[in-house]
């Protein structure tokens, strides 16, 4: 039998807004989570105050010459008009990242619009090789998220973990790897943990969410959680695994608290 490693838990901040961020630190601490992630980098004066790290860095927003807003999940990477925006945006970002000590930063893919496929992996691999260096210099990872197009986000192109892991194959860095998104890919694909044992090197973080519905990852909903943690741990991986569903519970800590047990090895 493989080793496990203990799971180091997470939590994505958007589902908890509401609550301040420096009592939500407290609350995170309190529960055995080590990370608050997709926050900005002004964040992170708070975040050390508690002790905390973030995971990852949430996504910059620009607009093109043209006026267009891209680098958020529907306009990104996939097409070459958006490129030199996106470059001068993430480059300032990384900088950031870079000045508070931060080490993933996320990135998307952009939805099709009628795109092939393979050519908005050539374009995705075109404009993410153009930052890459900078990162590289920072020690910092690019990750993309895997997002289902099926309910959530119709149209994106990453929504397959195949595609994605051609992507990461194709950059062929270590400074650039996949948000691997159990929710999402189970609503895409399913077979969760033959796709993490086959494709882990290219997986550089986890996200959590019950399915269907991306509320509570209790009973409720399908996925085997402590399975699929055995298997991420199996495979050596040490970093962080981030709660993101949304609660139904009118005590979301509650609800947090029992999915930090759920997924606790």
């Amino acid at each position: 039998m493989l080793a496990l490693h203990p799971i180091n838990h997470s939590v994505c901040r958007w589902p908890y807004a509401d609550i301040p961020l420096e009592d939500f630190c407290v609350a995170a601490k309190n529960m055995g989570i080590g990370s608050i992630e997709l926050l900005e980098t002004s964040d992170f004066v708070t975040l050390r105050k508690y002790g905390l790290e973030c995971a990852v860095v949430s996504f910059p927003v620009t607009t093109t010459n043209e006026g267009v807003k891209v680098g958020m999940i529907e306009k990104a990477f996939n097409r070459l008009e958006h490129h030199d925006a996106l470059v001068e945006v993430y480059e300032r970002k990384l900088e950031d990242c870079a000045e508070v000590g931060a080490e993933q930063l996320i990135c998307f893919s952009g939805n099709r619009d009628g795109m092939g496929d393979e050519q908005g992996l050539e374009n995705c691999a075109v404009g993410l090789k153009r930052i890459l260096p900078l990162a590289e210099k920072f020690g910092i990872t690019l990750v993309m998220e895997l997002l289902n197009s099926r309910v959530d986000h119709p149209g994106y192109m990453c929504d397959h973990s195949a595609w994605g892991v051609a992507l990461s194959e194709k950059i062929a860095s270590t400074h650039f790897r996949l948000l691997y998104d159990i929710y999402h890919m189970q609503v895409m694909e399913g077979d969760i943990i033959a796709t993490i044992r086959a494709h882990h090197p290219h997986f550089s973080h986890y996200h959590t969410g019950g399915c269907p519905g991306r509320n509570e990852i209790d009973a409720t909903q399908e996925i085997n959680y402590p399975a699929i943690m055995r298997a991420i741990s199996a495979t050596g991986y040490k970093g962080y695994v981030g709660q993101e569903f949304i609660p139904k519970n009118t005590d979301k800590l509650a609800s947090l608290r029992h999915g930090v047990k759920i997924c606790t090895l």
